[in-house]
């Protein structure tokens, strides 16, 4: 899986150092359900996707929703297992944190976040 940086340029805060790439049916189906939880560094870029559930997950998340241009569209604070977000008009792809991030980053609707490369060194 591919790796990323999250960072939310309306603020400088960089959201997730570690954000891994789910742009398969198969990454996609199966997200976050394999773990037992997320680092504050880590995350999950769900794309394409407008909307996300956390049915079977075994630990609560922060979601955000951004539409092609990277804005925040939607927000979801540590929402909790078993829970369903429905799509919301314009969302690409769905970034998933650990919960508590948004709060920490002031990152909030409107926002714009970019994705970066990771440079993998040796």
């Amino acid at each position: 899986m591919k790796s990323m940086l999250a960072r939310n340029t309306t603020t400088g805060a960089v959201i997730a150092e570690h954000v891994d790439v789910a742009d398969s049916h198969l990454t996609r189906a199966v997200g976050l359900l394999s773990r037992s939880g997320l680092a504050s560094s880590e995350g999950l870029w769900i794309v394409p996707s407008r909307g996300v559930h956390t049915w079977g997950m075994r630990f609560p998340i922060d979601v955000v929703a951004l539409d092609a241009n990277g804005v925040v569209v939607d927000c979801v604070p540590a929402m909790k297992p078993w829970r369903m977000r429905l799509p919301r008009k314009g969302t690409l792809g769905v970034l998933e944190l650990r919960a508590g991030r948004l709060a920490e980053t002031q990152t909030t609707i409107g926002h714009v976040i970019r994705f970066d490369p990771r440079t993998v060194t040796a």
